[in-house]
């Protein structure tokens, strides 16, 4: 898991556009990959076809989503449309098909979500329903958006295991995720099946840690006064000490404190 130096506010939606940072709170989690396909309201397997301003506005970009396949939810009954980009250029790279643990690199590019997306690429999407459209679920670092170029695509796999999991009683999901990692485990000489194993095993250890820790509390200010006193004190003993300063001179220098008004 990667640390990052964010700011210390309440969790905000993660904006589509790189202008935005997304903020999160000191205690936040990135949530595991079971609980993003639990809370995700529709998981919906689709091509990026097209994008352009939202109607009626200026602000915000949107792409279009051609539904395949719903692997959560209900199907919709036409494109959908996102926040989000087209990617220009060669600039923006495809999912890696053998990560698992972590989200798209542009979610760690200042927005906290993936919001490009290469015309014509097959992307396996989480989302939520707000403001009466879809937007990305998971919050922020989430992989609510990665590419599943082939049907047999590691990733792709791996959430459909875990939507059977989730409909399990919460009693039996345990036996169920150990079963299916010590099967996959067995099989040595696959490299794909010991990082699906892998990942099960990151579901086991149950939450991911915060990304930071509890931040310290705001300084009080009369500790800030306090700690100038001692500062103070601590530079008219280092005077003493070296043979600079002299009773008097300490004297003028409390006077000088006093009024504001240096003395000759």
């Amino acid at each position: 898991m990667r640390y990052f130096a964010l700011l210390a506010a309440p969790l905000l939606v993660a904006a589509p556009f790189p202008a935005f940072a997304c903020s999160v709170a000191p205690d936040y989690r990135v949530p595991t990959n079971l609980a993003l396909v639990e809370s995700a309201g529709l998981i919906l397997l689709g091509t990026v076809t097209d994008g352009d301003f939202a109607p009626g506005s200026s602000e915000e970009q949107m792409v279009t989503v051609e539904p395949a396949e719903t692997l959560k939810g209900a199907m919709p009954t036409g494109p959908v449309a996102l926040p989000g980009m087209i990617a220009t250029g060669t600039g923006t790279p495809l999912s890696n098909p053998y990560e698992l643990g972590e989200a798209h690199p542009q979610s760690f590019a200042g927005a906290c979500i993936r919001y490009v997306f290469p015309r014509g690429s097959r992307v396996l999407f989480f989302l939520d329903r707000q403001d009466g459209g879809w937007r990305a679920a998971g919050g922020a670092f989430s992989r609510w958006a990665e590419d599943v170029l082939t049907d047999d695509a590691p990733w792709l796999q791996l959430v459909r295991f875990y939507i059977d999991i989730a409909k399990l009683p919460e009693a039996e999901r345990a036996d169920a995720l150990v079963e299916r990692r010590d099967e996959l485990a067995a099989l040595g000489d696959d490299p794909v099946a010991q990082l699906v194993a892998a990942d099960i095993d990151r579901q086991l250890a149950g939450p991911n840690p915060p990304l930071r820790g509890e931040l310290p509390p705001a300084p009080d200010p009369a500790d800030a006064e306090s700690a100038e006193e001692m500062i103070e004190a601590a530079d008219a003993a280092a005077a003493v000490a070296d043979g600079t300063d002299t009773e008097s001179e300490r004297e003028e220098t409390d006077i000088e404190r006093e009024d504001g008004e240096p003395r000759d």
